[in-house]
């Protein structure tokens, strides 16, 4: 099901235990994975994700530049 190579820009949308909430997105680069889990390295850090939690991911554009003030 995840099938993006290190690098790669893309949100991912996966399962949480949480009360109020049943999922949660990262969105950032691909930093490693294995059999069971995904590093995606976002602007708040690594997140490590089981593979077996991903709903949907997808690739992104990158960002967009800056723009001039």
């Amino acid at each position: 099901m995840f099938a993006f190579a290190e690098g790669t820009r893309v949100v991912v949308r996966y399962s949480i235990d949480d009360a109020e909430h049943s999922a949660t997105d990262a969105l950032g680069y691909v930093s490693a994975r294995d059999e069971t889990h995904v590093v995606i390295a976002t602007v708040r850090g690594l997140q490590t994700i089981a593979l077996a939690d991903i709903l949907a991911a997808k690739e992104v554009p990158p960002p967009p530049a800056p723009r001039p003030r």
